[in-house]
């Protein structure tokens, strides 16, 4: 780490991309809200002053939440109060139709789409195709005594889990599997300030197709409950309302599932004695997935825009300036999380951690995501006596290297290869 915060770039700086916790540590240690000179972002990286901005919508705007300073605001942002203003061209940014960069009201109203199209009912029968899906999407990653983990598993696995939860027919996971596992050019690049927005063209003309139909012809399909979901004051949203938000969850619920399942079994294969152990105990999975997202967050920030002076942590930010609320760093503040750097199976307070966001733009996938990877670790633990990094690709112990997307939003392999001996007795 430079003695000189101020030279390291977070956003562009490729060995920042592979391992950020010092520089953040550094950043933390001067002042948990800290502004950096590259692209004059705020950087947030403390625990209970992020809590405070996640949960103050009055004062703070989600409308660059994806973006953050890439392109910046359309317009200047000068006065006291530029609440009018963010009103007024918040549709002019990037993403600006996707539910995480609304404010309320709108996004309450968006967001209540997702309860009335994903039910109770729903999520216990994607359960159970999570268990057959995870069995047949091992026969293949597992045909062989290797396999890249993120393409032959965690990357399929997610997408189809969440086509099956929305509805889309079989016949189409084909197209749709070409589509989206095959694009490139991540949100929030560190290669360059381009943002990708093919996925979600692809996922708005299919879904504005199913949607349109299922309306003119209902069928006892889970798609018709999709197209027949209500505003909580009872209107009938656009279908161009409904398709964005069956969208977003589909893109974002798979990119970030991907992370979590193969930063978890990167732990375990690099850890021998932590995967034994949870063989032999797998009531401890579930807070081992909780550490995993606090220790390797999958979304590595969330931006901000504030609206009015505020003052956070002690520090006075004018209105008009933009935040990062760095979740990797906030994940492993000191003031929370005793020994944060440490991977700690049995820490009691592991769920606290933020990398569901917090407030009303906590991710609604979070349930559906803790599922997919429990299930995932469930039948790997049966399909495998036990697994281990493949040095032919990432290296030997003291010299692993892997590669991070290329990415400031996400923090996650493109790739994860390993080596197993199969169970003795398939379960």
């Amino acid at each position: 780490m430079p003695d000189d915060i101020d030279s390291v770039d977070f956003f562009m700086n490729p060995k920042i991309l592979h391992d950020p916790y010092d520089y953040l540590a550094a950043l933390r240690n001067e002042c948990p809200v800290r502004r950096e000179t590259h692209h004059d972002v705020v950087m947030v990286t403390g625990h209970q002053e992020a809590l405070a901005i996640y949960n103050d919508t009055e004062r703070f705007s989600s409308c660059t939440s994806v973006t953050g300073p890439f392109p910046g605001f359309p317009v200047p942002l000068e006065g006291d109060d530029v609440s009018d203003i963010i009103a007024a061209h918040a549709d002019e940014l990037p993403f600006s139709d996707q539910l995480p960069t609304f404010d309320p009201p709108k996004h309450t109203a968006h967001r209540s789409l997702l309860s009335r199209m994903i039910t109770p009912k729903r999520l216990k029968e994607n359960e159970d195709f999570m268990w057959r899906l995870a069995d047949s999407q091992y026969d293949t990653a597992l045909a062989s005594g290797a396999c890249d983990y993120v393409a032959d598993f965690a990357a399929p696995f997610a997408m189809l889990v969440i086509a099956d939860l929305l509805g889309v027919p079989e016949a189409d996971h084909i197209e749709f599997s070409k589509a989206l596992l095959t694009s490139t050019g991540p949100i929030g690049s560190s290669e360059g300030e381009s943002l990708n927005h093919t996925p979600l063209e692809f996922l708005y003309q299919k879904f504005s197709t199913y949607i349109e139909d299922r309306r003119a012809e209902p069928r006892d399909d889970v798609l018709t409950g999709v197209a027949s979901a209500k505003f909580p004051d009872g209107s009938t949203p656009e279908v161009i309302d409904a398709v964005r938000v069956a969208a977003n969850l589909f893109a974002a619920g798979q990119e970030t599932t991907v992370r979590l399942l193969s930063a978890a079994v990167m732990i375990l294969a690099e850890d021998q004695e932590l995967q034994t152990r949870l063989r032999q105990d797998r009531s401890l999975i579930a807070n081992f997935i909780e550490e995993s997202l606090r220790f390797e967050s999958p979304v590595r920030g969330d931006f901000r825009l504030s609206k009015t002076p505020v003052n956070v942590g002690g520090v006075d930010l004018p209105a008009g300036t933009t935040l990062m609320l760095v979740n990797a760093a906030i994940n492993r503040d000191p003031r929370q999380f005793e020994h944060p750097d440490e991977f700690d199976i049995e820490r009691g307070n592991a769920r606290t951690h933020v990398a569901f966001g917090r407030g009303v733009h906590t991710c609604p996938g979070a349930p559906l995501a803790r599922t997919e990877a429990r299930v995932s670790l469930e039948r790997l633990f049966d399909r495998t006596s036990r697994f281990w990094i493949d040095e032919e690709f990432h290296g030997p112990a003291d010299q692993r290297e892997y590669r991070y997307l290329p990415t400031f939003i996400l923090r996650g392999l493109t790739k994860l290869h390993i080596q197993f001996d199969p169970a003795g007795d398939r379960s």
